[in-house]
This record gives C-alpha cells, sequence and structure tokens, in this order.
C-alpha cells in the first residue's frame, strides 16, 4: 500500500465498489463529508491504484454467451519468457475473461466464455497447439453458485 486508508477511505471505496456511477455529491453525502474534499479522496485512490476503474457488469447469458468453462492449462516450460509468451497469447484470445498464474501442479487457469460448445471447443485445439502449452483440461460451469467482485472491505476493519 503507498498510503494508509482512513476510515472515510474505505467508506469511498465501498460506496464506489457497490455503485460505481453514484455521483460525487451522493457520495460525499454517504460518507460524511463535503463534495469538494470527497473528490479530492477518490481522485488520490485512483492516482494511488486502489480504484483501478469503472465498468459495467453485463450478463454473459443474456449476451448469448451460454457457455463459461475453466481451462487448467500445464506448460511444459516455466521458463519466464514462456509464461511471459502465453501470458500474451491468452491476452489476445477474446474468449478468455480471465487469466491467472497458479503454484502446484497446473500453471495457469482461464475463465472462458463462448456463445456455444462447437465454439468452446475450436478455441480449446486452439489453445492445445499454441507454444509450451503440454495439456489442457477443462471444467464445464453448470451453474454459478456466487459471484462477487468485490473485495471484502468489511473485513479491513478487523485488522
Amino acid at each position: 500500500m503507498t498510503k494508509n486508508l482512513d476510515d472515510i477511505d474505505l467508506k469511498i471505496l465501498s460506496e464506489i465498489q457497490a455503485d460505481g456511477r453514484i455521483t460525487n455529491v451522493e457520495l460525499a453525502k454517504r460518507v460524511g463529508i463535503s463534495p469538494p474534499p470527497c473528490l479530492r479522496r477518490v481522485r488520490t485512490l485512483e492516482d494511488e491504484g486502489y480504484i483501478q476503474g469503472y465498468r459495467g457488469l453485463l450478463d454473459p447469458g443474456r449476451l448469448g454467451f451460454d457457455v463459461t468453462v475453466f481451462a487448467s492449462v500445464h506448460l511444459s516450460s516455466q521458463a519466464e519468457a514462456d509464461l511471459r509468451g502465453f501470458e500474451e497469447f491468452v491476452r489476445n484470445e477474446p474468449l478468455v475473461r480471465e487469466c491467472w498464474m497458479l503454484s502446484g501442479e497446473v500453471d495457469f487457469i482461464l475463465k472462458c466464455v463462448a456463445p456455444d460448445m462447437a465454439t468452446f471447443q475450436h478455441f480449446v485445439a486452439h489453445l492445445t497447439a499454441a507454444p509450451h502449452v503440454r495439456n489442457v483440461r477443462t471444467s464445464l460451469v453448470l451453474r454459478n453458485s456466487k459471484y462477487d467482485a468485490a473485495v471484502p472491505l468489511e473485513l479491513k476493519g478487523e485488522d
């Protein structure tokens, strides 16, 4: 962290995390300060990287992306250049929505969405042919029981 966050900073982050479209006036009211210092605090939190951006959360199914799959990828090489090369490969793949490097048996786990299984199967063939990919194991999502992109700021007060 680049600075110590006080209770007002944490309230600002919590409110913005719950509603990224909140106005500065409403945000200031909810956190108990006037709008000008609230805006300065928000700008500082943005500049320091606590707030990385603002975006709308879309429903993939309503937009025709009915297939969600997690792909576990094991590479044949863990050399830094090969890891970076794989990361660059997935950054250019629109079906890959998240890519996480892991420790242990699997090198990467990918969260992918696709409009149908045929599209996803075509992607898996492309993925398995990528440089240094040893094997790929996929798990089709049957149901999402919890999705919360928010950071649990309520635990921050328990330090």
